[in-house]
């Protein structure tokens, strides 16, 4: 049986992106009669809060979005990525970084499709001596060492994925300076620990999945099924955020039905020939992933 999942960050109100992106997960995983689990990802204390989790979770009960099972909250599951932060320790693959995140922006170093710079391994062959000096000035993040290899997958709707870890990724952060863990490091563990076996997310994410590949090969964790989707974009190609209050749930509820929203997205995503209002037994009738176009798309 098929398991998806909706994970959001509660870092402010969801707006029509984030509504895209669950819809399409949840249609995906329902479509044939599968479950769908809800992980809050609020492993960020700082910017992520208990009430922006409450408000998303009333925004998609509103929609009718139910969950099958959660909501599950990653920061109260550190003891479990300890675990396996150890394992990767045991095994040789982690090392101290002592590089400020200012420094890694202003480099020269390559940058990947997401615009994040691509770690030079600076930290990784540090003496002894060295190690110790530091130390005594900062606390260090803890980055993964990836070997020099290709990593291949094939993603269910854009196809064919391949880049070479050391190059065209780099060495990525698993546990920040502060104590947190890493994003990759926790979908990673959650996902498999979960039984999530279908993983539909925006293209955004289409690159750090050779990251999370290479965590489940060396954790010996079983790995999902990936299919990406493009984009919800405004007309100058910019991703609708938060921080912008691009057409938030707020706004959204006070002049549509959850039917006509949903309408509203399976017309702008292809899958319906008209905007007319749904509801969600009538969206999963029609929905398939074929019928979902490879660029993004652009809203108003």
């Amino acid at each position: 049986m098929t398991k998806g999942r909706f994970a959001p960050s509660p870092s402010g109100r969801m707006h029509l992106g984030n509504i895209y992106a669950a819809l399409i997960s949840w249609l995906s995983a329902k479509k044939d009669g599968g479950l769908w689990l809800l992980r809050i990802e609020d492993l960020d204390r700082q910017r992520c809060k208990r009430e922006y989790a409450d408000q998303l979770m009333d925004d998609l009960l509103w929609l009718g979005l139910k969950w099958d099972d959660g909501p599950v909250f990653q920061s109260e599951r550190d003891e479990i990525y300890q675990k396996y932060f150890h394992a990767l320790e045991e095994r040789g693959l982690v090392y101290d970084c002592f590089c400020r995140r200012a420094d890694l922006l202003a480099s020269s170093a390559p940058h990947a499709n997401d615009g994040t710079p691509i770690y030079a391994g600076t930290c990784r062959n540090l003496s002894p001596a060295d190690r110790e000096r530091l130390l005594k000035e900062r606390d260090p993040a803890k980055r993964i060492r990836l070997p020099d290899r290709e990593s291949v997958f094939v993603d269910g709707h854009y196809g064919p994925q391949k880049l070479n870890l050391a190059s065209d990724a780099g060495d990525f952060i698993i546990r920040r300076a502060d104590g947190n863990f890493s994003y990759q490091l926790a979908v990673t563990v959650d996902d498999a620990l979960m039984g999530v076996n279908q993983v539909a997310r925006g293209r955004d994410l289409l690159a750090s999945t050779h990251q999370q590949l290479f965590l489940y090969e060396a954790l010996g964790l079983q790995k999902p099924q990936f299919l990406h989707f493009p984009l919800l974009v405004d007309k100058e190609g910019r991703r609708l955020s938060k921080r912008d209050k691009d057409l938030d749930m707020g706004y959204l509820r006070t002049r549509f039905s959850p039917q006509e929203i949903i309408g509203k997205l399976m017309f702008l995503c292809g899958i319906s020939p008209t905007d007319k209002a749904m509801d969600l037994q009538e969206a999963a009738a029609i929905f398939a992933w074929n019928k979902l176009p490879l660029e993004d798309i652009v809203v108003g």
